[in-house]
């Protein structure tokens, strides 16, 4: 199974019926292919659009239907649209339930990076940082590390998304959680010992006596 499906279902089983989820560019959007069956949510788009469906197959795609980064997608029956002030005053008035973001660091005490301006790794910070302020939990889907540099890092050299802790960091080699403003390893990936994920790991981890694999 490669890093990114790892991901994508793992983040899936966080989802609960009913709920309202705002899913961010690149891994995140790979969770809404791994809903489990019978489970109903509904995915927003945070450019003005709640009720998006399955990417549009080549040729079909509507020219004025684009998620938050400008690509295709769909919008399945019922599906509400409208102005992007109305879509962050849900984000920004509690109503999203859930948001995923990628990472470019998360520190030990669940703080997140995601944008960087200057060496244009990404190009700007977007909705993130109204997401990671007002929905009422955040999940990082993120690879563990990048060019064999952990992403996991004792403090964020880069600048914060939010001084708001993240809930959940699921990566290709573990889930971790920051309960009392510290890094807790909940999971590891299936066939991931604990040794590997703290051998990639700057950030001090608490581990508990028994740590589970992933049950994807």
């Amino acid at each position: 199974m490669d890093p990114q499906t790892i991901i994508g279902r793992r983040v899936a089983q966080e989802l609960r019926p009913g709920n309202l989820v705002n899913l961010g560019i690149g891994i995140p959007t790979l969770v809404a292919n791994y809903l489990p069956e019978g489970l109903k949510v509904f995915f927003q788009s945070e450019n003005g659009l709640i009720g998006t469906g399955p990417i549009p197959e080549q040729g079909l795609a509507h020219p004025l239907l684009t998620d938050a980064a400008g690509k295709p997608i769909s919008a399945l029956p019922g599906a509400a649209v409208f102005d992007s002030a109305m879509s962050f005053g849900l984000i920004r008035g509690g109503h999203v339930d859930i948001t995923v973001l990628g990472g470019l660091q998360v520190d030990a005490g669940g703080r997140l990076a995601n944008w960087m301006v200057p060496r244009k790794m990404v190009p700007g910070m977007g909705g993130a940082m109204d997401l990671v302020c007002g929905a009422k939990r955040v999940i990082v889907a993120m690879q563990h590390a990048a060019r064999g540099t952990s992403k996991i890092v004792a403090k964020c050299t880069l600048p914060l998304t939010s001084e708001r802790p993240v809930d959940l960091v699921v990566t290709d080699m573990a889930v971790i959680a920051f309960p009392g403003g510290k890094a807790m390893l909940l999971e590891t990936a299936p066939g991931v010992t604990v040794a590997e994920v703290l051998a990639v790991t700057l950030a001090e981890l608490t581990i508990p006596d028994k740590v589970p694999e992933m049950k994807l």
